[in-house]
């Protein structure tokens, strides 16, 4: 029913309506804001209280309400306020209930001011300044009455009492769209000055061509003093640690700065000429020139290893051979070995026609042309890896094709002797250049930098459906627990904030998976309750 006439007033054209008419909605909705106001306190005390919010996996009533009722994290901070305010002030409570003696802004304001004085005196003040209000008091009688009550409870100058002054100190920094920043504080009369006369020497206009406001000078001036606080080493390290600048640069910009792709065509050449050294080679061995230790020899060595399967990137030939074989076939021009099926078949069987031996340096052997009998049928293959390229490709195996051929290109672009490696080490300068990292070690049960801070980079935030908890706060999570044999790589570790990591996935049982598109998906033990992502991570890779 208050939806309804709520609704009924929002699609009224108040244009219509006459002045008496719109003032007398206007004080009507003022006194339901401030009985929705006490009902909403009561009814979250009570929700907190009984951690009702822990039902959804959430971790605190002001999650809870970010999370499921959609308002903004401020919104959320306000009613969580009000909850509290009304079990420490509930006659003020009682008489916003009413709805016609204070204002849910008064209300505020009144707990505000009684909220400085000792515990002690908080109830009677209260309710001298309700009765107040219920006489007719105005705002500015209201706050009379309360610097009265203020002067007489405050401690005397001989008093032990605690500096209010001191006590109010606060700086807030909040960080709104696109990283830029809001900082809003009580500072204390020293604090005050100090930070007066720094932003003072250092916000001088810089000449006439300096254009700036000096607000926008004392920006730029509170920003040098913290450059130069960090230039200085003053600053303690985080965590046990320096403080770190990860630079995330993607292989398309590093692509970008190789003007004429000449960097790209160097790192080509060479690849093409490990190509073949290593397919020359392969011609001779006649095999890979792996060793591998076997049976009792193998268990010997391995007796007192501490051994982590460490899995890395090179630049493998065989890959190339590959990738051009699958690309080949793909596109029916013949079998990965630069023969066509019809040969190959002919080959296979023995039967070979007549033809004109080919002048110019042969690999190995004699290679002939022919032809098949067409009556013969499909060739069956010349006995490599691929299938024959001229049997016909349906969706399903070119689809499966298509998935080898990019999983091929992304090995052979990744890795230590990678092109993306190349170029980063070529063009990013001694600092940036260093040595790439394992982001698969398999079973591991510690999770190594590399791969941390590759999550970090990706997720930036707890993984968890609906939670905004910062990567400083959050740890790393194996998707599949590491008891069940999960493997420590950046496919499967998620940042998750440690509520819903500790308490809600290895207390409580839920489950999280990481979906194909990024989103990820939770539920209960039970099944009861499943949760999903709105959308993919803010940044992939």
């Amino acid at each position: 029913m208050v939806r309804a006439g709520l609704g009924y007033l929002a699609a009224a054209d108040p244009t219509a309506m006459a002045g008496d008419a719109q003032a007398e909605c206007l004080f009507a909705l003022e006194r339901a804001d401030a009985v929705s106001t006490a009902a909403r306190a009561a009814i979250l005390g009570a929700f907190t209280a009984s951690q009702g919010y822990a039902a959804d996996a959430d971790y605190s009533p002001r999650a809870w309400l970010i999370h499921q009722t959609r308002v903004t994290r401020g919104a959320a901070s306000g009613h969580l306020g009000w909850a509290r305010r009304a079990v420490a002030h509930p006659q003020v409570a009682a008489a916003l209930a009413e709805g016609t003696v204070l204002t849910e802004s008064v209300a505020r304001k009144l707990c505000g001011w009684t909220d400085r004085l000792p515990e002690q005196c908080r109830d009677a003040a209260d309710q001298i300044l309700v009765a107040a209000a219920r006489a007719g008091a105005d705002q500015v009688e209201l706050a009379g009455l309360a610097a009265e009550i203020y002067t007489r409870s405050r401690p005397g100058p001989d008093d032990d009492g605690p500096d209010e002054s001191f006590e109010d100190r606060s700086v807030r920094v909040e960080t709104t769209f696109e990283g830029a920043g809001v900082i809003t504080g009580n500072l204390t009369p020293e604090c005050s000055a100090v930070v007066t006369a720094v932003l003072d020497a250092l916000s001088a206009p810089a000449g006439a061509e300096d254009t700036r406001s000096h607000d926008q000078r004392y920006h730029d001036a509170l920003q040098e003093a913290a450059r130069r606080l960090v230039a200085a080493g003053l600053l303690p390290e985080r965590a046990g640690q320096p403080v770190k600048a990860w630079v995330h640069i993607s292989l398309t910009e590093l692509r970008a700065m190789d003007t004429g792709s000449v960097l790209q065509q160097e790192w080509i050449t060479a690849a093409q000429a490990r190509w073949a050294a290593a397919r020359a080679a392969a011609s001779v061995s006649g095999g890979d020139g792996a060793a591998w230790l076997e049976g009792d020899a193998a268990r010997g060595i391995a007796c007192d290893a501490a051994m982590a399967p460490v899995v890395t990137a090179e630049i493998d030939p065989g890959i190339l051979d590959d990738l051009v074989g699958l690309c080949v076939q793909l596109a029916g021009h013949g079998c990965c070995h630069g023969t066509s099926a019809q040969q190959a078949s002919a080959q296979q069987t023995g039967t070979q026609q007549t033809g004109t031996q080919q002048t110019g340096t042969q690999r190995t052997g004699t290679q002939r042309t022919g032809t098949q009998d067409p009556a013969a049928g499909p060739a069956p293959g010349c006995g490599c890896r691929y299938p024959a390229c001229s049997r016909p490709l349906t969706p399903r195996a070119r689809a499966a094709l298509e998935q080898a051929i990019i999983g091929k290109a992304v090995d052979l672009l990744s890795g230590p002797g990678g092109l993306a490696s190349f170029l980063r080490r070529r063009q990013l300068g001694t600092r940036l250049a260093g040595p790439s990292l394992p982001l698969d070690i398999g079973h591991s049960t510690c999770i190594p930098a590399g791969i941390r801070n590759a999550v970090v980079l990706r997720d930036r935030h707890c993984r968890w459906p609906g939670c905004r908890q910062p990567a400083a706060g959050c740890e790393v999570h194996h998707v599949r627990h590491l008891a069940d044999g999960g493997n420590t790589s950046t496919k499967d570790c998620v940042l998750l904030c440690c509520y819903h990591h500790q308490v809600v996935i290895h207390r409580w049982g839920w489950t999280l998976v990481l979906n194909p598109d990024g989103t990820t998906t939770a539920w209960n033990p039970d099944r009861s309750k499943v949760l999903h992502s709105h959308g993919p991570p803010d940044r992939a890779g």
